[in-house]
């Protein structure tokens, strides 16, 4: 069942739960690639300024598409310490593949952002967006990086998500916005009528529509 034509088509329902809430020096912090698309529409509806935050899952050996934790460019790491003892993973293999994922962090981030500085997030409202969520540990990684930057308030914005996700980042978050919590959740482009990959051309577009717009 499709809850979405698209990623512009949540992200314009997203922006519509969030307007009724104030935010003070508000700023959109959207995760590439497909959330970049809906953290626009949600920037654009509020007359906000977007930029982006990289979290990086981090794999499991031989299992790269288990995640076992995610990383972000300064370094914040959050990791599912139940799994990681469960499948005796070392210290040492974190440790590396931490840094491998960093390195692929600032790479993109270069390419998104070019030589434009960084906003400062200290005493903001940060609305951390992407386009669905399943485990969640990349948005964790990202809020505890958010977190450390100084933010005021942290908002998760995201379109759809399994509800045991959505109540462990409460604890973590000020508010959480959600539209969707349904009951049975195998993977977020099953909510989408069309989910077809963002480009990073299309990441760097948005970007600078945003920027021109707010400069």
């Amino acid at each position: 069942m499709s809850f979405f034509s698209n990623r512009i088509d949540a992200g314009k329902r997203l922006a519509d739960a969030l307007k009724p809430i104030a935010f003070e020096e508000g700023v959109v912090l959207a995760i590439p690639r497909g959330g970049v698309v809906v953290g626009y529409e949600v920037a654009e509806a509020l007359n906000l300024c977007m930029d982006v935050i990289i979290p990086r899952k981090i794999g499991a050996p031989n299992n790269p598409e288990l995640a076992v934790g995610a990383v972000t460019e300064d370094g914040t790491v959050f990791l599912d310490d139940q799994l990681i003892n469960y499948l005796g993973i070392t210290q040492e293999y974190i440790k590396n593949e931490s840094e491998r994922q960093r390195l692929e962090i600032f790479r993109r981030m270069k390419l998104y952002r070019q030589d434009q500085p960084y906003p400062s997030l200290k005493n903001r409202d940060v609305i951390v967006v992407d386009d669905g969520i399943a485990t969640g540990l990349t948005m964790k990684a990202a809020l505890a990086s958010v977190k450390k930057r100084g933010a005021n308030c942290l908002t998760v914005a995201i379109p759809v998500g399994p509800s045991s996700t959505i109540k462990s980042l409460k604890q973590l978050a000020n508010r959480v916005v959600c539209l969707f919590t349904p009951e049975s959740f195998s993977a977020i482009g099953e909510f989408y009528r069309d989910f077809n990959q963002t480009t990073d051309e299309e990441v760097i577009e948005l970007l600078q529509k945003n920027r021109q717009k707010h400069l």
